[in-house]
Order: structure tokens, then C-alpha cells, then sequence
């Protein structure tokens, strides 16, 4: 079993980042802007978010946020938006989920430009990936590919097993995983909570995508010899030897799976830095495109 290091796979991309922010710098060029809209104070919203920033400082960009009340309005967030949108200093920016109750995640989305949609949400984006087009990938599969890239996994002809069709990671993987490129040309199954005989259908994948929400889900017995474990999970769960009252798990039972997978993300420290590295790089596009449209 060898650790799919999203740590140290985030942190090589960073350093590739910051030296291209280096070069672009010395051409005369301002640093990539990248910008955050938090609407309200979700913990986990607020850690994510700062996490960003501090990467953006990491690259040598720029970087602002737009904290906002989870009383705010849907036009006012839109409002919001649009000032971000035809801000020349911002090279892209995102809209932090999840959203209060009374905003259409739907018209946010929609609503950004999305030639700033560093998030890659915007049906224009995803629309452009699915027909193999120049686009802004969605980050979190952005980064897993880039994982797979860097690790030399091989996909061509494998079957991968999706778990989970959210437009934020399952559907985009899908299509990513099938796409004729590598990392890709996988035979592709999405798996959701209508899937029967979901048992057999993971144990059939040659490389697994774990994208659920559901803390420690899939277990050993439910995979084969070898497979490739990607998992996207990472739920809060109450442990009192912590300090912090709590610990961090993933959708895959770690312990379990690990000693079945030959290559295996582990949470924290595997997808979620590869994300935010994802979305540095989504930015630094945004501020080429500046440059030469």
C-alpha cells in the first residue's frame, strides 16, 4: 500500500505556482487576484476559507475576501456578485458553500461570470470540460487527477467507481475519468443511494472515488486486492482523546481499506489540499487569460 500524499503533491504544485507568479511578476504583470465571497460564519466555511488565503499569500498573490451576514438577501449576494464580476483587479473568485436557505445556490452559480468561475460550477465550464474544451475544472476533481497524474496511476481501461453524482465532484469525475487523455479513458460507474447491489459494484472498481459525506462508509470487505482509493469525504466525528473534542474521517474506513488498496488517500493530508492547489492553479489561468484574452 503506498499514501496518495496530498500534502506533499498540494505543495509541490504550490512551489511550481510561485515561481510562475515570479516570472509573470517580471513581465510587468500584476499578481493573480483571487477573491472570496463567506456569506455567514459556518466553522468549517470560515477554517476552508482561510486556508485559501493563506495559500494565496504562499504564491504570491492576491487575495480578498467579502464576508457577508447569513441575513443577506439573494439580490444583495447577487449584487455582490456582479460588483466582483466587473472588477478588473479580481482574476477569479469563488462563492463559498454552503449558502443559507433563503440563497438559490442555483441563481449564485449561474451568476457568475464565468470567465471568473475559478470554482468551475458555471454550466459554461462544465459544459466546455464535458466536450474536452478549455474550461475551469471543478477543483476538487481538478486536484484528484492532478494526484493521479503525479502518482503515474493508471486508469486507461480500468473501471472506476464513482460514489456520489454532486455537480461539485461526482458528475465532473465521471466525466474526467472517461475522458480519451490521461489521467482517463477509465470505463466510469456513478454510484447514488438507488444503486442496487452497491456492495458488488464497489468491489468491482479497479480505482475508487469516494465522494459521499458518509464517515467511514465504505469498509474492507467492500473492495478488492489492489484497488486505487480516492476519498473525497471528510466528516467531524466526536472523539473525546482529542483535544479538540473531535476527529476528522473520510468516507473510506482507512484502517480497514488500506491494507486491500494499493494506493490510498488519507484524511486529512490527501484530496483537500489538493483542492485548494487545484483552484491557485485555476486562478493563475484566469490571470493569463488576462494578459493574453
Amino acid at each position: 500500500m503506498r499514501i496518495l500524499d496530498g500534502k506533499e503533491t498540494s505543495q509541490a504544485l504550490r512551489n511550481e505556482i510561485a515561481d510562475e507568479v515570479v516570472k509573470f511578476k517580471e513581465k510587468g504583470n500584476r499578481p493573480p487576484h483571487l477573491a472570496a465571497v463567506l456569506v455567514g460564519n459556518n466553522g468549517a466555511s470560515i477554517t476552508y476559507v482561510n486556508a485559501k488565503i493563506k495559500a494565496c499569500e504562499e504564491v504570491g498573490f492576491s487575495s480578498s475576501l467579502v464576508r457577508l451576514s447569513d441575513t443577506i438577501s439573494q439580490a444583495e449576494l447577487l449584487h455582490e456578485i456582479d460588483k466582483l464580476n466587473n472588477d478588473p483587479a479580481i482574476d477569479g473568485f469563488i462563492v463559498q458553500l454552503p449558502l443559507p436557505d433563503q440563497i438559490s445556490e442555483k441563481k449564485v452559480i449561474m451568476a457568475v461570470n464565468p470567465k471568473k468561475d475559478v470554482d468551475g460550477f458555471h454550466p459554461q465550464n462544465l459544459g466546455r470540460m464535458a466536450l474536452n474544451m478549455h474550461a475551469f475544472v471543478p477543483a476538487t476533481p481538478a486536484g484528484i487527477i492532478e494526484l493521479l497524474d503525479r502518482y503515474n496511476i493508471e486508469t486507461g481501461g480500468k473501471h472506476c467507481v464513482v460514489l456520489g453524482r454532486s455537480h461539485i465532484v461526482g458528475l465532473p469525475m465521471s466525466i474526467l475519468m472517461s475522458r480519451n487523455t490521461y489521467p482517463g479513458n477509465a470505463t466510469v460507474t456513478i454510484c447514488h443511494s438507488h444503486t442496487r447491489n452497491l456492495e458488488d459494484m464497489i468491489r468491482s472498481a479497479d480505482i475508487l472515488i469516494a465522494a459521499v459525506g458518509r464517515p467511514n462508509f465504505v469498509r474492507g470487505n467492500m473492495v478488492k486486492e489492489g484497488v486505487v482509493v480516492v476519498d473525497v469525504g471528510i466528516t467531524r466525528v466526536v472523539d473525546t482523546t482529542k483535544k479538540s473534542g473531535y476527529r476528522l474521517v473520510g468516507d473510506v474506513h482507512f484502517d480497514e481499506v488500506s491494507k486491500k488498496a494499493a494506493f490510498i488517500t488519507p484524511v486529512p493530508g490527501g484530496v483537500g489540499p489538493m483542492t485548494i492547489a487545484a483552484l491557485l492553479k485555476n486562478t493563475m489561468i484566469g490571470a493569463r487569460r488576462r494578459v493574453k484574452p
